[in-house]
């Protein structure tokens, strides 16, 4: 099954979108009163990084992309 171009680009902004609210949450979880804020925002890429190359293996996996 071949998808158009407009479909895959389409799930492309869905797979970001979802990986950037798994990393404010995690951002926000791993945040602690006192400390900084720049550890929170380092988990938060880190988990948006690894939660986008995720997604993007799944839907490779499965022949979507």
């Amino acid at each position: 099954m071949e998808l158009s171009l407009g479909v895959k680009v389409l799930l492309l902004i869905t797979c970001t979108l979802f990986s950037m609210l798994v990393a404010i949450g995690a951002g926000w979880l791993s945040h602690r009163p006192g400390a900084r804020k720049r550890d929170g925002i380092l988990v938060g890429g880190c988990t948006f990084g690894s939660s986008l190359t995720l997604c993007l293996l799944v839907l490779t996996s499965l022949g979507v992309l």
